[in-house]
């Protein structure tokens, strides 16, 4: 075990001072070796639950975020080799609205799937720590879409990006951290609107974005059925899941995401089993449209959202574009905020002028554009090589983000209703079976004291001082905790690398 960690020990800090060196090209001295918030070690009481569920400290993750719930998921890979839910965080801060980011500086946060490599984690952040999504993607860029250094940060404030709270980042940044140490060269960062269940397709059925979000949920129907990271290509402006090479095809699969698809199939279980889901969900879809669900109302005078169990500790808190607190309910506000809530946090607001923009616009006989694409693919960003090298290659070049210009949400026309595109079918497609699909149920937090807001922006942080209380599920045993590591890449200073825009 000591030889372990000492040859642990001495690959980091080979990385960590490549990375140093690199940094001192633009002018940086800190030394990330003394990076106190980015050595972080994963919380004891973490590692304990990963024990409880049969994962590995330095096992495979993969993260999901959920807009209109504001929850981040961090799933890790356990013993059988299926991802377990470790934890949800709830999300301070997201910023524009439902649907995907289009261009830049429009305050969008992303939508789709991403991967996430060590050079785009950044240990130098301004708001205290963050991974950059990596978008724009490939299916992004197909369709001249325009952004730059989108960021899930701390600090609880966002424009175009997913904001924590510093406390949730630094756990978050130290479970990546130990992953690419396990040897995981990305980790996969699906972004959706919400959760993909027949209730919530149901309520946002007339939304123009609905040909994009039926694409990306057969990726995320992959992953409940398979409990499996999907692996993500792109071809003719779309995303594909899980595509193999037909039977007897000597051929490597080629994928542009500009380009014609490749002849590919997607492997039988996992094709059957997606169908399977697919018709329950579009059975009980119907019936709840047949039942009179309302159709979810378009607010784009409302900048976000906010996770309730933040907002319920403001005077003036409000969830924006997330779900507030069922009526008669109120366990968010006796529950404890998962990190400290600086003073400058500004929850979502629907401002007079953008509401009487908004309120106008339903009368314009103006038809809305459509940003989506009947159906969509998203790429896997792995590389060639072993695990160091790979980090070698991308060292000097992590990302930092920037903050965008606000501008003010345009005004929106009654929507109308978005085409239904057709399922991805293979070119050798299997039939379809029933299957039951996965799910996994977060609980809520727990009861505890609110804490106060604070008066000052809190200093860096060497160690967790406090363990968010969001929700977890799964089960099993795992391994004891390692010792913190330093981030496997430097990143340059967010006020001397980037624009102001996003």
């Amino acid at each position: 075990m000591k030889h372990r960690s000492l040859v642990r020990a001495l690959l980091t800090s080979v990385v960590l001072a490549t990375g140093v060196v690199l940094a001192g090209c633009n002018g940086e001295d800190m030394s990330l070796a003394s990076n106190a918030k980015a050595n972080q070690p994963v919380p004891p009481k973490l590692v304990a639950e990963m024990t409880e569920k049969d994962m590995d400290l330095q096992s495979p993750m993969l993260v999901r975020v959920f807009k209109q719930e504001a929850e981040l998921e961090v799933w890790k890979q356990n013993r059988s080799g299926q991802f377990a839910l470790l934890k949800t965080y709830p999300i301070c801060r997201w910023s524009g609205d439902l649907g995907p980011k289009v261009k830049e500086g429009d305050r969008q946060a992303p939508e789709g799937f991403y991967a996430i490599t060590p050079a785009q984690m950044n240990p130098r952040s301004s708001y205290y720590l963050s991974f950059n999504t990596g978008f724009p993607n490939a299916f992004d860029k197909s369709l001249g879409r325009t952004g730059s250094q989108l960021m899930v940060h701390g600090d609880c404030s966002s424009r175009g990006c997913f904001a924590m709270t510093d406390e949730q980042i630094a756990e978050i940044y130290s479970l990546g951290r130990e992953s690419f140490f396990g040897g995981q060269r990305s980790f996969q960062f699906a972004a959706f609107p919400f959760k993909m269940t027949p209730v919530n397709m149901a309520k946002h059925r007339n939304n123009p974005n609905m040909p994009f979000w039926k694409m990306i949920k057969q990726g995320y129907d992959h992953f409940e059925v398979t409990r499996q990271e999907p692996k993500v290509e792109f071809c003719e402006n779309k995303y594909v899941f899980d595509p193999a090479a037909p039977a007897g095809s000597t051929k490597p699969l080629v994928f542009n995401a500009s380009a014609k698809c490749p002849v590919y199939q997607i492997p039988s279980e996992i094709a059957d089993a997606v169908s399977a889901k697919q018709a329950q969900d579009d059975a009980k879809i119907a019936e709840l449209v047949a039942k009179g669900t309302p159709v979810a109302q378009r607010r784009p005078d409302i900048d976000g959202g906010m996770n309730r169990v933040f907002a319920s500790k403001l005077p003036d808190g409000a969830t924006g574009l997330s779900d507030p607190e069922p009526p008669g309910v109120q366990t968010a506000a006796y529950s404890r905020a998962p990190g400290t809530i600086p003073p400058h946090v500004n929850p979502p607001k629907a401002t007079a002028a953008a509401t009487a923009s908004y309120s106008a616009s339903l009368f314009a006989a103006s038809e809305e554009p459509v940003v989506a694409v009947p159906s969509t693919r998203v790429a896997s960003a792995s590389s060639d090589g072993g695990f160091f090298s790979n980090l070698a290659k991308k060292v000097g070049i992590g990302g930092s983000e920037t903050t965008a210009t606000a501008t003010t949400a345009p005004a929106v026309p009654v929507p109308t209703p978005a085409a239904k595109p057709k399922a991805v079918a293979s070119k050798a497609g299997p039939s379809a079976a029933p299957a039951t699909p996965a799910s996994v149920a977060a609980a809520k937090p727990t009861a505890a004291p609110a804490p106060l807001v604070a008066t000052a922006r809190p200093p860096l942080k060497p160690t967790l001082s406090a363990e968010p209380s969001a929700p977890v599920s799964g089960g099993g045993a795992g391994t004891a905790a390692l010792s913190g590591a330093a981030p496997v890449v430097s990143a340059n200073s967010f006020t001397d690398r980037f624009s102001a825009m996003r």
